[in-house]
């Protein structure tokens, strides 16, 4: 598993066993796995971002490799895109473009209100492969490395679920 995310042994039992004291998962002889608590989290971030894959080389996204995420139900949370810009540059991409669903239009702020008028043939490819609905989000990171790329898009994505907890904690 520390192979796979990237990360070496200690870093993977420091993760495993912060999961594990959170109730999250659960560890015997055979192996770990994600307890009824870390499951349903699970579920609730696989309805959060629902749509996470490799993207294109296009006009708007020239990196070498590019990975998407789609966030439901976010687009509030954006205000220029920068903010999800630098948490992804922070992570080690190169770039991020930040579109937002509003309107039965995909919108980059300082770009267009409707990248469709702009690069059609990009706007198709993210309708088809994100399938957004009002007020989603997607970013798409780009890097010199899938991992980076990955990375990328992963932060800037979480940084708008931060967000939102952030502004329900302080209507609470």
């Amino acid at each position: 598993m520390a192979l796979k995310l990237h990360v070496g042994e200690g870093v993977m039992r420091t993760i495993l066993n912060r999961l594990v004291a959170a109730g999250l998962a659960v560890t015997s002889s055979a192996g770990c796995s994600l307890s009824f608590n870390g499951l349903q989290v699970w579920s609730d971030l696989e309805d959060v971002f629902p749509k996470r894959t490799e993207f294109l080389y296009t006009d708007i996204t020239p990196s070498k490799f590019n990975y998407g995420f789609l966030v439901r139900r976010s687009g509030d949370k954006v205000r220029s895109g920068m903010e999800q810009r630098d948490v992804a540059i922070v992570e080690r991409a190169i770039r991020a473009l930040i579109i937002v669903f509003q309107g039965e239009h995909l919108h980059i702020n300082s770009v267009s209100d409707d990248i469709t008028r702009v690069f059609p043939d990009v706007a198709h490819h993210i309708l088809k492969t994100f399938n957004p609905q009002e007020n989603d989000v997607i970013i798409v990171a780009g890097g010199d490395t899938a991992l980076k790329a990955t990375r990328g898009a992963f932060a800037a994505s979480w940084s708008l679920l931060a967000m939102k907890w952030i502004n329900i904690k302080e209507e609470i």
